[in-house]
């Protein structure tokens, strides 16, 4: 009977301050939806990141007097180290055929000799993609012959993982300040609820209700704000992908859209715990002081 009651009670305290209930809701509502656009975006860069990981590779020349076996066993052991995801040899012919179709001329017919070496493309899992992944992998390479010549576009990963970096932090940081928002406005509406029933509440104490008893409606009563205002964030992300992104703008709607899916149910779980925290907070602190 007593669950049935506080239940109860948190519903209906929804229903007798309708406005500040509606008021958290809506404000809850749009920080919410902002920090789910911003999580979108976060998503959909890590995303793009990891993309452009996959592709990084490493460009292993074999020194010129090196015979074919010896290539072909370290072209094998390049292939067995952690983080390799894939060796692709180039033989002097098959430079030369890549010239060819990247230039249009035969370096044969221009040099009257080949002089491109054999080399290897060395494709690494996307998570040792970083940079210091990549110095441990080169020096992994250079220890099987310290006279390989590995080139890879350093300056380019270093601004990637710098921009990952700076990216991630401003948008915790936002995140953050949005939930902190989300959290006081909500225990704010609950405070003024509890205010306006500290008659109630004294004669609840009077008849020997327990502070769980007391606060349980309030908590309860966050809780359905907070869910509420993250379903409705949820509903209106989805509106403006579907409706909006997908009709005017596609390209960036096939960049977004893989996201929005982790993103739904994420607010409409993040508003609730928020909900709860806040109202949580101002009942412990009301009861504390009265």
């Amino acid at each position: 009977m007593n669950l049935f009651f506080v239940i109860k009670e948190g519903f209906s305290g929804i229903w007798r301050a309708k406005l500040p209930a509606v008021v958290t809701v809506v404000v809850g509502f749009l920080a919410l939806v902002l920090l789910g656009l911003f999580a979108t975006v976060s998503l959909s860069f890590f995303d793009i990141i990891d993309e452009v990981r996959g592709r990084v590779e490493l460009e292993v020349f074999f020194p010129e007097p090196a015979s074919d076996e010896y290539v072909t066993t370290l072209y094998g052991r390049i292939g067995e180290l952690d983080g390799v995801r894939e060796v692709t040899y180039i033989s002097k012919d098959s430079a030369a055929a890549i010239f060819r179709q990247e230039f249009g001329k035969d370096i044969v017919d221009i040099l009257g000799l080949n002089p491109l070496p054999r080399s290897a493309k060395v494709q690494v899992q996307p998570r040792h993609a970083a940079p210091d992944s990549l110095q441990g992998i080169v020096a992994s390479i250079k220890g099987f012959d310290p006279t390989l010549d590995i080139r890879y576009n350093k300056i380019f990963l270093q601004q990637l993982e710098d921009n990952a970096r700076l990216f991630t932090a401003l948008t915790a940081g936002i995140g953050i300040l949005i939930a902190i928002a989300t959290v006081v406005l909500v225990g704010y509406t609950i405070r003024l609820a509890i205010y306006s029933r500290q008659q109630k509440i004294k004669t609840m104490r009077l008849v020997g209700a327990t502070n769980w008893f007391i606060s349980a409606p309030y908590v309860i009563e966050g809780g359905i704000q907070g869910i509420l205002a993250g379903g409705f964030a949820a509903l209106a992300i989805h509106l403006l992908s579907e409706q909006l992104l997908f009709r005017y703008e596609p390209g960036i709607y096939a960049v977004l859209n893989p996201s929005t899916y982790l993103v739904y149910p994420v607010l409409a779980g993040l508003g609730f715990l928020l909900g709860i925290f806040g109202s949580t907070v101002a009942v412990r602190k009301y009861l504390r002081k009265a």
